[in-house]
């Protein structure tokens, strides 16, 4: 009876295992965090094992989801963008175009990462479409051209890069345009639900769509959709649109990038380049909107986020800290001070770098390809080892994915699979 019920909890605990998934951008709350909670990670001791490398990705630099039993991604191959669905031991199941030839644009390639609700997978190609294809067969049910829907625009030329985020009945996106800057969807059928008119003329940045992701939040008790654009941080009132804030130093004129750190009251938001820097902004009741007050401003000296992400860990925020340089850092998200890291510490690769968390441990992946294991703590900088993937090309920028007990990085056609 008690070797019956050691086997019946070992196979739950392998199935619960199995079941984590990694629906979308940043993870099941877009947030960065993974779904595994429990793994006991030291790469000093024992490095990953790499499990499989297969070809099928497509150029891009675009992450994956993991749902329903299948690896989703975006890439283009065949000379179109297409969306590729595998199993879970990376043989391809499935692809289907969403772009009638390859976009053209700096640093060619895919961007997205697939947006995957039960039955449905929803993209956003980098010459600006978005897409919903069922996650069963690939089959295309319905897509809508930014341009041509909402006169959509880029803030630069590097094509869209934005992730989809599906929120109940809805799916939102970005198109950029004057007059729709962010839509809502009915995500079975695209038709419109609203769109959110675009943000005055003024501050850094330009108009047109950023290339961050849509984050969701509660602020002031009213939940709206804040994301990163080309003109800054705004804020839109989730039930019809409504534009109810923004928040402009933090643009700057070249690309936007970071998805937005929204918790309790507050938005903590970065971007790279000449004119970026960071900014926490607090967010208060004001009579049937909200207001938006600027908590402290940091210059791109002292504190930024290029790309790759930041990851909120109770009251610290870690990422990488410069303009294509990855600098490992802990901040005090309600302060701004730099608890370590920045400048003195440059990390074990170079470049930008995709961070994600498992458990108490952030995965840093640089540009150059190096992945280090550093321990979440604001005690002090913790490094617990460090590795080379089994392939790298070019720039590593793809977000590493954990779920199941396993992490994937993409690498433009190639995607590598290792257990943890």
């Amino acid at each position: 009876m008690i070797v019956r019920s050691s086997l019946f909890l070992i196979a739950v605990s392998f199935c619960a295992a199995e079941a984590q998934e990694w629906p979308q951008w940043r993870g099941p709350n877009r947030d960065g965090h993974s779904p595994d909670k429990n793994l006991q990670l030291d790469w000093n001791e024992k490095e990953p094992e790499l499990l499989w490398v297969k070809d099928g990705t497509g150029s891009g630099y675009g992450s994956v989801a993991v749902a329903g039993g299948r690896i989703f991604s975006t890439g283009n191959k065949q000379n179109a963008q297409q969306v590729i669905a595998m199993n879970l031991d990376g043989e391809i199941e499935w692809e289907t175009a969403v772009s009638k030839s390859s976009p053209k644009h700096g640093y060619p390639g895919s961007r997205c990462t697939p947006t995957v609700d039960g039955d449905h997978v929803y993209v956003v190609t980098s010459d600006g479409s978005i897409a919903c294809l069922a996650t069963e067969s690939g089959e295309l049910i319905w897509q809508k051209n930014f341009r041509e829907e909402w006169n959509g625009k880029m803030m630069s030329g590097w094509g869209y890069s934005e992730s989809p985020l599906v929120d109940g009945d809805w799916v939102l996106c970005t198109p950029g345009g004057s007059d729709a800057m962010v839509v809502a969807l009915d995500k079975k059928t695209g038709a419109e639900v609203w769109k959110c008119v675009a943000p005055a003329d003024e501050g850094e940045g330009k108009n047109g769509a950023g290339y961050s992701s849509i984050a969701v939040s509660n602020g002031a008790g009213v939940k709206q959709y804040v994301t990163l654009v080309g003109r800054g941080l705004i804020g839109i009132r989730a039930t019809d649109g409504k534009l109810l804030w923004s928040s402009n130093q933090v643009a700057n004129e070249t690309a936007n990038i970071p998805t937005p750190v929204c918790h309790g009251d507050y938005v903590f938001a970065s971007s790279g380049y000449g004119g970026g820097g960071s900014v926490l902004v607090e967010l208060s009741k004001d009579g049937d909107g909200v207001k938006a007050e600027d908590k402290y401003w940091l210059d791109n000296r002292t504190l930024q986020n290029h790309h790759g992400g930041m990851i909120r860990v109770g009251d610290h925020i870690y990422f990488g800290h410069g303009h294509g340089k990855g600098f490992p850092v802990c901040i005090e998200m309600k302060t701004g001070k730099i608890v370590w890291g920045g400048a003195r510490n440059r990390g074990v690769g170079s470049g930008s770098a995709a961070i994600s968390l498992v458990g108490k441990h952030l995965i840093f992946r640089y540009e150059s390809g190096e992945l280090a294991l550093v321990s979440a703590t604001p005690d002090s900088y913790q490094l617990q080892g460090a590795i080379k993937p089994e392939y790298q090309k070019g720039k590593s920028w793809a977000h590493p994915v954990i779920c199941g007990g396993k992490m994937y990085l993409r690498e433009q056609d190639k995607l590598m699979c290792y257990k943890l």
